[in-house]
């Protein structure tokens, strides 16, 4: 087939009017973390920018807890709230409660079924449900003070993960990958990982690129089977699979040269290139089966409780050690409005010993001080219950007014509470955090200035953090 080529591989190269030799240093650029696309919107030039601010982090875990877990049932003790079992929401803190659909202010309050002790040298109470992630409490930077105003599943995930709740613009994890590229050579620069189906559907605007070009989207893989597709076919050696390529190279590069700049098409030549490069890298990546034994108990990879996140978490840590700049690991399933004790027992008890595991395997590797790591939902849960249910099928509602994240890792300081909910964990009365906040402070650990990620769409300097959001500066201690 090749045979048949007008062009030499080496002329085509040369010749073509797609610029596949800038293509090439683009992706040399990217491996050095040296690449952002041009602000003009041409992605054919590569664009030497760096991370504008010293780096203090390489690499991101998202640990995204889908559903909302409940604040004061996690990482926000409220003693009073057991001690007004019961009864209505004071009026002395009900008059603080933004007006929004399910806010849970005129419900009857319902004490945590969970109790709380304080750990570490820092003395930060945690729940029963996170045992294992307490004993690591010293290395999070508890934020209890986080708010927004949308009380719905998906449009909060859209809120939480990209900004806005119509899910039209970019994921952070985009932003972070066109701002500074892949420092990857074999993978994706942005993973996405999804545990738990029950509840909520995943919103695929959180791992979207929005506006951007579509190379800069969440690869959505499978912890068992590792990135779709990437097995060679039968009778292919790698040799003949590179010849195939080749020739798909020039067709698309002559209907490119055609069609014009599409970054649509741009993508999909790209990802033929990066699909050849993971058919030899990325079935090692996810084979877990030279892992130690210790290793897997760590995670709890050969319990069925752990079993599936446990493997996504050390996938997570593999991934990293590859230079991977992203990884959004999505736990479904914490939409508790009936039977929270139940729900949350059997949700923590999936996710504690794994998100433990990782904390420890990226600390003992020398990994963890590179690598910021954030925990949290689209929103918590009402201090109310919901509804007439009584007893143990008692649950809560949605609480987008004041709810907690936690990040380690990545030049955070730890055992640290930044913001306080009023005495019930209705809403924020010090220090209120946004989710664009959030954003802003992981751009920042990452060396990006939110001010600086700039990509012009329809003629406007599109930015991250377009709706506001300021770095919470107290997170770096």
């Amino acid at each position: 087939m090749t045979a048949s080529l007008p062009l030499s591989r080496r002329a085509m190269l040369e010749r073509s009017t797609l610029g596949f030799g800038s293509i090439a240093l683009t992706s040399l650029l990217a491996q050095d973390g040296l690449l952002a696309a041009n602000r003009e919107g041409d992605h054919t030039r590569p664009h030497l920018v760096g991370p504008h601010l010293r780096p203090r982090a390489k690499s991101v875990i998202f640990l995204f807890m889908s559903g909302g877990p409940g604040q004061t049932d996690t990482f926000d003790p409220k003693p009073l709230l057991q001690k007004l079992e019961g009864q209505p929401v004071p009026e002395s803190i009900a008059i603080n409660v933004p007006k929004i659909p399910r806010s849970g202010v005129n419900s009857l309050l319902m004490a945590s079924p969970f109790s709380f002790k304080q750990y570490g040298e820092s003395g930060i109470s945690v729940s029963e449900l996170f045992p294992e992630t307490a004993r690591l409490v010293d290395d999070l930077c508890v934020i209890r003070s986080v708010n927004h105003r949308i009380p719905v599943h998906g449009p909060g995930e859209c809120v939480a993960l990209t900004g806005t709740a119509l899910g039209d613009r970019p994921s952070m994890g985009a932003w972070v990958t066109y701002g500074l590229g892949s420092a990857s050579g074999d993978l994706p620069g942005f993973v996405v990982m999804l545990s738990n189906s029950t509840g909520p559907a995943p919103q695929r605007p959180g791992w979207g690129p929005g506006f951007l070009p579509s190379r800069y989207q969440g690869t959505v893989v499978d912890s068992k089977t590792g990135v779709p597709y990437t097995k060679m076919p039968g009778l292919y050696d790698d040799a003949k699979r590179r010849r195939q390529l080749d020739y798909i190279g020039w067709m698309n590069a002559q209907h490119l040269a055609k069609q014009g700049a599409d970054s649509e098409l741009e993508a999909r030549i790209a990802s033929y290139e990066l699909g050849f490069r993971m058919q030899a890298s990325a079935p090692q990546t996810f084979d877990l089966g030279n892992e130690s034994p210790l290793i897997r108990k760590l995670y709890g990879i050969d319990e069925k409780a752990t079993a599936e996140f446990g493997t996504q978490c050390l996938i997570a840590r593999r991934l990293v050690e590859q230079g991977v700049r992203c990884i959004q690991l999505r736990n479904g399933g914490w939409d508790a409005h009936g039977n929270l004790e139940s729900n949350h027992r059997s949700q923590s008890r999936a996710v504690d010993r794994p998100i433990a595991g990782l904390l420890t395997d990226l600390k003992q590797r020398g990994l963890l001080e590179d690598t910021l790591v954030v925990w949290g939902g689209e929103f918590g849960r009402t201090p109310t219950t919901e509804g007439s249910a009584t007893g143990a099928k008692r649950g809560r509602d949605h609480s987008p007014a004041g709810y907690t994240v936690w990040m380690a890792g990545g030049g955070v300081k730890g055992g640290q509470v930044i913001g306080t909910t009023d005495d019930l964990g209705f809403v924020p009365v010090e220090r209120a955090i946004s989710p664009a906040d959030l954003h802003a402070t992981l751009l920042h650990a990452l060396g990006l200035d939110q001010h600086r990620v700039i990509y012009s769409h329809n003629n406007r300097d599109e930015i991250p953090t377009v709706f506001g959001g300021e770095v919470v500066r107290e997170v770096f201690g």
